[in-house]
């Protein structure tokens, strides 16, 4: 008998499916869908009724306008879950579903989760 090795990706993906079960955007209130790679971190607003991105950030675009050379993954996901509620609240839209993506929710995810919280978000 030989067991299969389960990937920690793989272990997420799954955790993921479960949550996508349950969690459905609307064009009133689109999912939050977050992913973390091992540098940056990316949020989109889903409306899954249309399967369209209504708005979107990431910590890429933090590099690219020079704000700091280096920043930690928590205060990069501060910042993105600044970025995604203003750019949610400029489309008109205050509520939204959190899709935490299978990640655990702590460190950066309830960073980011907190922070778009604080900027006009409700989840």
């Amino acid at each position: 008998m030989s067991s299969k090795v389960v990937s920690r990706n793989e272990k997420r993906l799954s955790r993921h499916g479960r949550i996508r079960g349950k969690v459905k955007g609307t064009a009133d209130c689109p999912r939050l869908n977050v992913f973390c790679s091992l540098k940056f971190v990316y949020v989109q607003a889903i409306n899954d009724d249309e399967g369209k991105v209504v708005a979107k950030a990431h910590s890429k675009e933090l590099q690219k306008k020079g704000e700091k050379k280096s920043l930690s993954n928590i205060e990069s996901a501060i910042a993105v879950g600044k970025m995604i509620a203003t750019r949610c609240l400029e489309q008109k839209i205050d509520k939204v579903v959190f899709d935490r993506g299978g990640y655990k929710y702590h460190g950066k995810i309830k960073a980011l989760a907190d922070s778009a919280r604080e900027n006009g978000l409700k989840f």
